[in-house]
């Protein structure tokens, strides 16, 4: 198993150029299987997320061709073979379950195991099922499988109990080739979603309101081919510009969108830290230890879940004490018992984290528990003293290019090692 080791205490400077978002692509792959015509996908990040889901498409006899060098995917879905993906492919991965929707829509019929992925809470798949069956589906669910069947999907209005992004995902693309109108209320807001629809809507979807806590999609006949440029990845942003802070560095972090990193923006404002905000990209100035800020994590546009541990790294050097609330999941604080042994001063309160900031950390050997904690780990490691030694490092790579050498070309004193 790999292990990355950081010698804390450079202030990182430079540039640094963030990738696609992990987080829109996948959905985007596994919608191509609504149509039997070529889809192009450009500027693609190639995370092991991304290699889990072409595996998926393939497992199910899509044809994929993967072009690194141009950061290009090519996916056509004209001669599927079956309609139930292999279990030790979904296991891997909890976004493979994104493709029932455009299975059952396409075909009528899925078959799939219950998702994997990372350890943060249950995640329960409930809401992706009832809108299923109000699209008139039959599902069915036994033995750790699910299994959907109709014979056309009809148009229904469809009221989520909680605006989960994985359902409003796999809900609208289920209802992109249904008969008649679907309403989903209390969807999902996050820019993936509008990117999902976006590249829908390219192949002749009719989606209105995605990016809205309502959307509504007329469903047609068939779609066709597309190209699409898939949008920049709002966590990896963020994860660099908390790096800026920590390390009272200077970077400039090009390739994003402003509008979608406004809240990690406002709270590291509210810390102190200097943001200049410039076309397509944001310069983090820090001067100084930043001040402790409260933090609580909501569906878009709130404060990301996926930047909450990250933000904790931060708090841990701040100047008070400040009090981090996670709404979205109920086991997103495994982080914490592996900062403090980097010398963090974190107590948990049910779903809150108490974070006293002090003066320094220091390197120990952890690991990284989950996708999130892993960059929260890095991150502490930046400003340790001494050596940090992060294990099952695995967990990056499903959500960060080339972190090792992007950090590197920061001033970074990181390295990636291979262990026996």
């Amino acid at each position: 198993m790999d292990s990355i080791i950081i010698s804390g205490g450079s202030k990182l400077t430079g540039k640094v150029k963030i990738s696609a978002a992990k987080n829109s692509v996948l959905p985007i792959i596994a919608a191509s299987l609504l149509c039997p015509f070529e889809c192009k996908l450009e500027d693609i990040p190639f995370l092991d997320d991304v290699y889990v889901i072409c595996d998926v498409l393939n497992s199910v006899g899509a044809n994929i061709s993967l072009n690194k060098k141009s950061n290009r995917i090519s996916i056509k879905a004209d001669n599927i073979t079956s309609i139930e993906p292999p279990y030790e492919l979904v296991r891997k991965m909890r976004a493979s379950f994104l493709v029932i929707g455009p299975l059952l829509s396409r075909f009528g019929r899925c078959r799939i195991s219950l998702p994997g992925g990372c350890n943060i809470g249950t995640r329960p798949i409930d809401l992706h099922l009832k809108g299923f069956c109000a699209l008139g589906a039959d599902v069915r669910l036994g033995h750790g499988y699910v299994e959907a069947y109709c014979n056309k999907l009809k148009g229904a209005k469809i009221y989520l109990d909680f605006p989960s992004v994985g359902a409003t995902e796999n809900i609208m693309m289920a209802a992109v080739l249904a008969q008649g109108e679907t309403i989903i209320e209390n969807a999902a807001e996050e820019p993936e979603v509008v990117d999902l629809s976006n590249f829908l809507n390219s192949m002749g979807a009719n989606i209105i309101g995605a990016g809205t806590d309502t959307i509504r999609i007329i469903g047609v006949k068939e779609l066709k081919g597309t190209t699409h440029q898939v949008i920049p990845d709002r966590i990896e942003a963020g994860t660099y510009m908390v790096a800026a802070a920590i390390t009272q560095g200077s970077v400039v972090v090009e390739n994003v969108i402003l509008e979608h990193i406004r809240p990690v923006i406002a709270k590291l404002q509210e810390a102190g830290v200097t943001v200049i905000e410039e076309q397509n990209k944001v310069k983090v100035v820090a001067n100084g230890v930043p001040k402790a800020v409260d933090i609580k994590t909501m569906p878009y546009p709130g404060f990301p879940t996926d930047m909450q541990a990250q933000f904790m790294a931060l708090m841990s050097i701040a100047k008070g004490t400040s009090i981090i609330t996670e709404t979205v999941f109920e086991n997103r604080f495994m982080h914490v018992t592996e900062l403090k042994r980097m010398g963090a001063n974190i107590k948990i309160d049910g779903r809150s984290a108490v974070v006293e900031g002090t003066a320094k950390l220091t390197g120990a050997q952890v690991k990284a528990t989950d996708l999130r904690a892993g960059a929260a780990l890095v991150l502490a490691g930046l400003v340790a003293e001494g050596k940090t030694e992060i294990c099952e490092v695995h967990h990056l790579d499903r959500g960060y290019v080339n972190i090792v050498e992007k950090m590197q070309s920061l001033g970074a004193n990181i390295q990636r090692i291979q262990k026996e």
